[in-house]
């Protein structure tokens, strides 16, 4: 099990292979020029950053529970309370 910390000093190809071993994916949504995958990793969410017109994933950030983007998620699934 990887920490949130330790997943955040990771570079960006290892991230993608962590989150692709261990993740479970959420969600989709659009946001500005992205498309942002919402990913569940030990009990913590992770968005990927995917840029459609460049091609490519711009950056893996985690999910701050008081961004406010919480509210384009929260509109699509229902989160559970104890992970937010």
């Amino acid at each position: 099990m990887i920490s949130s910390s330790r997943f955040m000093s990771l570079t960006l190809r290892n991230k993608i292979q962590v989150l692709y071993r261990e993740g479970t994916f959420v969600v989709a949504i659009r946001y500005y020029n992205y498309k942002i995958n919402l990913y569940l990793l030990h009990g913590y969410y992770v968005e990927v950053f995917y840029n459609h017109k460049d091609d490519r994933i711009e950056k893996i950030n985690l999910l701050e529970s008081s961004h406010s983007r919480m509210k384009f998620y929260m509109d699509q699934i229902s989160l559970p309370e104890d992970l937010l």
